[in-house]
């Protein structure tokens, strides 16, 4: 009875402290830009690497209803810590990561959008 017992309480425990967890990156070009900057001269140079996030939480397979898209939110939050005002500076490079993570009863979405900021010398 005892080795039943714990055999159970074993089987319950691993049961209960497994996730799983899933991560890809968009490095394709699926976002939609109307303009288009050659850079194929010299006459820029990096000046900071930005990035934004944003998440959601599921309860039950329910929860973000609060949120709008959020490689949107994420991309903005990216925009606002690049600093563009004030000069010649463009995002180049601008990636997107999706890692999503869930635990019983329990999920979580998380999207970092990153990308280069340049400032244009000429």
């Amino acid at each position: 009875m005892i080795k039943k017992l714990s055999i159970i309480i074993t089987l319950v425990g691993t049961i209960s402290l497994t996730s799983c967890a899933g991560h890809y990156g968009l490095t394709s070009n699926v976002n939609n830009h109307s303009t288009q900057v050659v850079l194929s001269k010299k006459n820029f140079k990096v000046i900071n690497s930005v990035s934004g996030d944003a998440s959601v939480t599921y309860i039950f397979g329910i929860g973000g209803l609060s949120k709008k898209a959020l490689i949107t939110e994420a991309k903005a939050e990216m925009l606002q810590n690049a600093n563009l005002e004030g000069g010649a500076k463009a995002v180049i490079n601008e990636t997107v990561e999706i890692k999503g993570s869930s635990f019983p009863f329990f999920g979580r979405k998380l999207v970092t959008v990153s990308a280069q900021v340049i400032e244009f010398t000429e």
